[in-house]
This record gives C-alpha cells, structure tokens and sequence, in this order.
C-alpha cells in the first residue's frame, strides 16, 4: 500500500466516525423529543411555575359580650405591569408616567416625583411586569391609589397588581393579650387561643400558579386564584372585656405600689368554670409592667397557706376534726424532726375554726401530724381524690403541672407530711388553686376552667363548650358547709378582715410562702402573696385568685395580694346587675324625666331598664323628653351593617368600638368619655378595612 492510498483509507475512516457519530446525536435528540419528552418538559415547568398557598382570612376572636378582642384586616402589596394593555404604546405611557410619579411621591412621601418616574421608566426598559412599588398598603389607601393616573384605566389595562395579605389586630391593644396569644407557624409557636384554635381560626389555604422571572421574583400566571381560600372560624370566649379591664388596672397598680416582680389575677364564674378575667404583669423596669408569660395558667409553685383549705378538707371529711376541735399552739412555735415551724402570733389555744381564720401555720401542721403521721399515704391519697395531682386540662396550651408527693416519691422526707399541710414541697399553679376555692363555692361540685364558649363558622355554630365537671361532689355536703364558714370567717374574724366591705360578703383565704431561689434555697427572703376566695359569700357568682412574688414593699397576702381582690370584688359587683337587689326596690312613677343612656346595646338597654322596672317599646327613635309608666320608654335599636358606616355619636367607647369593628372598619381613639365627632360620615357605605377616628370627650 503506498502513501497517497493509506492517506485516503485514514480520510474515510475519519468520516465515517464523524457520520455514525452525526447519527448517534440525532438518534438521541429524537430519544430525547419524542421518548423522553413529555418528562423533561415537565422537569422544566417544574422550575419555572409553581403553585403558592394563598393565605385565608383568619376568624375572630370574641369576647362574651360581644366585643371583638382579635381580628384580620387586609394589607395590601402593590406591584405594576409595565407592559399593561392600557399602556403598550410609548406615548399612551410616557404621557402619563410624570403624573403618576407625582402621585405617588405626594400619597406614601417615601421617594420624590423624580426618583419615583425615573425608577418607572427604568422598569418599562427592562420589561418588568411585576415592579414592586410599596409594601403594606391599607385597604383605603389601596382605594385612592387605583383613582391615579394609568391605574385609573381598570383593573388590567392600568397594569396595577394588588396582592393581598392579612395583618392580624387586637382592637383592645394588650387587653387579654397572653390569653388571646398568637401562633408563629414558621417555629411551631403556639400560645392562647390563636394557638390552641388554629385549626379553626386559620381557615383553608387557596391555591395561585406562578412563574419565575428574572430575579428570582415569582409573578402570578394571571390575576385570579386557581382555588379560593375558606375563611378561619370565629372563636366565641369567656373573657369579659369591661371585667378584663378592672383586672389588669387594679393588678397593675398594686404590682407598682408594692414593686413586686411579676403578678396575676383570675376572676372565674363559679357555676361554670367560664374565665371572665386572666391578668399577667411582669416587671421590665421600676414601675413599668408587661404581659410578658402567663403565670396564671402556667407557673407551678408552692403555694403556701392558701393550700391550708385542701388540709383542712381532708382532716374535716375524714372526721379527724369539727370545726369546734381545740388545738394548743402554744407561744406560736412546732417542732418536728428538728424543724421549726412559727406562727406569726402566739395564739395559744384555738378553736380549728379560728385556726383557719388567723392562718395558725403550728394549728394545720399539728392536726396534720397527729392523724397522718403513722400513715401518710391516706393524707395525699385524699389530695390525689381532689384531683389536686392532674392538670386541669385546659383549653388553652401551656398549663404548669401540678405536684402532690406521696410516701413513694424519691424526695419524701419525715417533713414532707407537715410540710404539705400548709402549702410546702408540692406545687400548683394559680388556676389550679383556685379550682379547689371554686369548687368549695360552688357546693362541693369541681369543674375545669374554660376560655372558649363556642366555635362559630357564617354565623353557625361549629362546636359548643359545655361545663366539664372534674368531680361531682369533692366532700360531704357537711365539710363543705364547714369550709364555707370558716371562708366567710376569715373575711369577718381573720386575717382578710381589713378587706371587708359593708355591701358585699366575701369568703377567702390569705397566703404568703416564701420563695425558692435556685440554689440559695430559702436564704434571700422573697415571697409570694396571695389571697383566693369568691363572693358573695352568701351566694357565690365569682372566684377569685390573686398571686404577686417576690414584692418589695410589704409580702403579706391581706396587704399585698388582697387589695386587688377587694378592688375587683368591688368593681364586678358595681357593673353586674345580677349581684344588685337594690334596684327591686325602686321604680318610677307618673312622669318624670327620663333616666340617661348611651346608644348602643339594645340587649343591655333592656336588661338596665327591666332592672330599673321601666317599661321600654320600639316606637320611635325620636327625642323622648319624659317617661310614660303606662306606655314605657321608645327607643330604637342601632344597626350594625358591614361596610355601612354606624352613627356612634354619643356611645361609650366599649359600645363604639363594638360597632365599628363589626361593621369592618379600623378605629383609632382619641379624648376619654363619650364619642362626640367620627372622622367617617354616619350611613356612609365604604369599604370595609378602612380607618376611622373617633373623639371622645
């Protein structure tokens, strides 16, 4: 073979490689189109669309009466189509592009008229279709913006993009706020009612296709939503706002006067366990208190003598004691195992009763002692029967776990018997307590505590909450009698008798323990006060507990923890027509002038009148200047209607707010007393979301 010939064979080799190679791609780009297609173009749509949730409107919360304590209002993101139908052409756009800067500059003062036309323009260059232009717009504010020059040619051709998302409010700002709580789904925080209710509150989740464009920025395929969100249900709960407000204002002002670390009260409904009033301050700074944790539902701590009332039950019922038994103590000193235990007073002797009324640490611990010591487990075995040992099992998450020892626990000592007898090495928390308290009001019948009455979807209920009782009969009617007395003693004889009032019977017990401090033990001295109980002691209607620790002006229970129970005792029984008999006794005869009210409720217009023994008709909503015995009151009843402005001239701030908020508006207070000008005129339709200012003077 010469040269030329094997330089030929090696050129036709070389092509026919470069061919079967040709052939091999082709074979595969058809593999890939035609087998394989369907997969990859997928894959790729996969990347570059996607389906997004799309946020529901989350319920409301109530309050008993009626006022909304949470809700959603819509916010708005605004972004533009620069290539929009309405403005393709340059001249349909650059005419108009300078009056819309200005606009704009003018309405949200964030950048001037220039900066704002030239960042337009330079989005109309690079053919952006989802420019960002402000984030958090109001829902009126979103209204005016659509009247601006390009956005005012409609909904597509103005090229205006409004993507909305709910901001969740409290109307009532920090009132019942650690109870109302909230829900961070991105840490799996869930805290009072947001939080346990979430499954109802968030609704259903809807469902939007968008693409990917440049910057990583993900632009809905279109306008509409693929599948519409279902709204949250609404939460109906037990809290009453006026008796949340007494709460908080008298918790507050003690925890300043005594400058203690942290507090809270709980006003609770005897008969059904319903939570009218839950109150948490902690202190941040001198002077200066937060709700920052709920101490009611969630700190377990020895709760000293107000735990005397479980020891005294159990001995009582047993019949170890009667309420007349002596007990000698002494010069106020009980010395067991090389432990001291002191009294405040020597006593000396004392009837069991007036034991419990004066708060005899050496009294409890002695008749603990003599009949339990030689068995023990019969003592907390009874503590267990209250139920005292389990969590209540609240509707709300993060109860504090209670602990009862036994004789099998690993920290049993030989004073752990005593110990317990006036409220030591166990642990409650403050509703746990007062569950015992309600329980003796309310005849020996214990029922758990309840936050929410109802779930309610359009205005249907969902679920009701009826009364769950924990124990039908917690001791014989007898000792429960015995308890009742020697409750309502302690208020007339004992030591919560600089907390009587005249008008009003209470039965309670006072408590002041002290603090464990880590490892420094019992050393430092710190405190916690308390005083639990229910009125009217005749006829309980509420219980009632208050906790404050570690306050540095004065520790006692009477001094520090009292005051606030007589307080809200006081203000409840002010506002609860239900608690006053003095209003059988008057009515109004002939003609006279006609009493004064505030519009609003017709419910509780009503009720005050039917108090009053004055008859009321529907007649008329003009100016009545005298009553008619004979024909009775008109009046007229204020409508509420969603997206129609209400008149609340002349209301309370309560009932104003109520009115507003259920017709859909966002209300900022000025002044203090009834509501004299609304910044929105009366019968007005608009838009619900939107802000209203009302003066009160």
């Amino acid at each position: 073979m010469n040269i030329r010939t094997d330089i030929l064979l090696r050129v036709y080799l070389s092509f026919g490689l470069i061919v079967l190679f040709a052939i091999a791609v082709l074979l595969k780009l058809f593999y890939l189109q035609y087998v394989e297609g369907a997969e990859w173009r997928e894959m790729a749509d996969s990347l570059s669309t996607r389906y997004v949730d799309v946020e529901a409107v989350r319920g409301n919360i109530y309050s008993n009466d009626g006022s909304l304590l949470a809700t959603s209002v819509p916010e708005y993101d605004l972004r533009m189509d620069l290539l929009a139908p309405g403005i393709m052409s340059d001249d349909a756009f650059y005419s108009k592009v300078d009056s819309l800067a200005a606009k704009l500059s003018a309405f949200f003062k964030d950048k001037s008229s220039a900066q704002y036309s030239r960042l337009l323009k330079q989005a109309r260059k690079d053919g952006n279709r989802y420019y960002l232009l402000k984030r958090d717009v109001g829902h009126q504010e979103l209204k005016e913006v659509k009247e601006f020059p390009i956005f005012n040619l409609g909904k597509y051709k103005g090229g205006l993009i409004a993507e909305r998302k709910n901001k969740r409010i409290l109307p009532f700002t920090n009132l019942a706020a650690r109870t109302i709580g909230y829900k961070v789904a991105t840490e799996d925080v869930h805290v009072g009612l947001e939080g346990a209710y979430a499954e109802y509150i968030d609704g259903k989740s809807g469902k939007r296709l968008v693409r990917r464009i440049a910057g990583g920025v993900w632009m809905p395929v279109n306008r509409e939503i693929e599948v519409a969100p279902v709204d949250g249900a609404d939460i109906i709960s037990t809290i009453d706002v006026n008796m949340q407000d007494m709460a908080q204002r008298a918790l507050e002002k003690q925890l300043i006067t005594s400058n203690a670390d942290n507090g809270c009260v709980i006003l609770m409904e005897v008969a059904t366990g319903e939570i009218r009033a839950v109150a948490n301050f902690t202190r941040v700074e001198e002077g200066v208190y937060r709700e920052k944790f709920n101490y009611a539902i969630a700190q377990s701590a020895e709760p000293g003598s107000t735990f005397k009332l479980a020891s005294y039950l159990v001995a009582l019922d047993d019949g170890k004691i009667d309420t007349n038994t002596v007990i000698e103590t002494g010069n106020g000193t009980y010395q067991v195992h090389r432990h001291t235990i002191r009294d405040t007073h020597a006593y000396g002797t004392l009837t069991v009763k007036k034991a419990f009324e004066v708060s005899s640490n050496v009294a409890i611990t002695k008749i603990i002692n003599t009949y339990y010591r030689d068995n023990p487990a019969a003592f907390t075995k009874r503590l267990h029967e209250l139920h005292l040992n389990e969590p209540l099992g609240l509707q709300i998450p993060g109860e504090g776990n209670p602990l009862i020892k036994t004789p099998d626990s690993k920290s049993w000592s030989g004073l752990s018997l005593v110990q317990m007898a006036y409220g030591y090495e166990l642990k409650l928390t403050p509703l746990q307590t007062l569950s015992l308290y309600n329980a003796v009001a309310n005849d020996g019948k214990m029922v758990a505590p309840i936050f929410v009455k109802e779930i309610r979807r359009l205005g249907n209920t969902v679920e009701h909450f009826d009364t769950r009782v924990i124990n039908e009969q917690i001791a014989s009617p007898s000792t429960i009698a015995k308890l009742q007395d020697m409750l309502a003693g302690v208020m007339t004889e004992g030591t919560g008798k600089r907390l009587r009032n005249p008008d009003l019977s209470m039965a309670g017990k006072t408590g002041t323990a002290q603090m464990a401090d880590g490892a420094a033990g019992y050393r430092n001295r710190k405190y916690q006060s308390s005083f639990a109980g229910y009125f009217p002691a005749d006829n309980p209607k509420y219980s009632m507990i208050v906790v404050v620790q570690n306050p540095r002006n004065g520790y006692y229970g009477a001094s520090v923890a009292g005051p606030v129970f007589r307080e809200l005792a006081d203000m409840v029984y002010a506002n609860d027509l239900d608690l006053q008999n003095d209003f059988e006794r008057m009515r109004f005869v002939g003609n006279t002038q006609q009493p004064p009210s505030l519009k609003g409720s017709k419910a509780a217009t009503l009720r005050v009148y039917d108090a009053l023994g004055i008859k009321a008709t529907y007649a008329s909503a003009e100016p009545v200047q005298h009553i008619d015995t004979v024909k009775g009151v008109p009046f007229s009843d204020e409508a509420i209607k969603t997206g129609v402005v209400p008149d609340v001239k002349g209301m309370g701030l309560i009932d104003a707010l109520y009115a507003l908020e259920n017709s859909g508006y966002r209300t900022t207070v000025k002044g203090k007393g009834k509501v004299v000008a609304q910044s929105l005129v009366a019968g007005k339709k608009v838009d619900t979301g939107a802000p209203i200012t009302i003066e009160l003077k």
